[in-house]
């Protein structure tokens, strides 16, 4: 399979990365905090502005925005790697490991609606998935940061018509 993926200075870029055959990973509490880690770690070496995200049991969602040099393929080249290694030391295992599902999805943010639209697609993914009623009860996501800042109310109705298509 060849994918293309397309790299623009100062882009914006939504991605997926799957734990391989989607392994509820993260529901080990110790594991988000090694990925949280491992995330900043990372900024530090491939520097990027993570504007928002969800870990899920099998999953997680990025949007970013890569600064100078730096593209989305080497940040997530390097998230994989340098988790699946941590890993392997934090479980002290000594055999190859595959972690990761070998790809990940992107897509580059065309305008502000696309924009917005995929925060909240991160910030809904919790809900879409059954796992909680409301975002602000998921921990293992930016979503509180984003409610601090105003993007949303406090008193939401999640269930209406015109927060359930973010989950689309």
């Amino acid at each position: 399979m060849n994918i293309r993926r397309y790299y623009q200075s100062g882009q914006i870029v939504f991605i997926t990365q799957i734990v391989e055959n989607r392994t509820p990973a993260f529901t080990h509490p110790e594991y988000v905090s090694l990925l949280r880690q491992v995330w900043h770690k990372t900024k530090e070496r491939h520097p990027f502005t993570m504007l928002a995200y969800v870990i899920l049991p099998d999953h997680f969602h990025l949007l970013i925005r890569p600064n100078g040099e730096n593209n989305f393929s080497q940040i997530m080249h390097s998230i994989k790697m340098s988790y699946t290694l941590s890993l392997k030391r934090l479980l002290k295992e000594d055999t190859p490991l595959q972690f990761w599902q070998k790809r990940f999805w992107d897509h580059v943010i065309r305008n502000e609606n696309d924009l917005e639209n995929h925060i909240h697609y991160i910030h809904f993914n919790p809900i879409k998935h059954g796992y909680v009623p409301d975002p602000g009860d998921w921990k293992n996501s930016s979503f509180h940061e984003w409610q601090q800042r105003g993007a949303y109310s406090r008193q939401v109705n999640w269930s209406e018509p015109e927060h359930t298509s973010w989950g689309e």
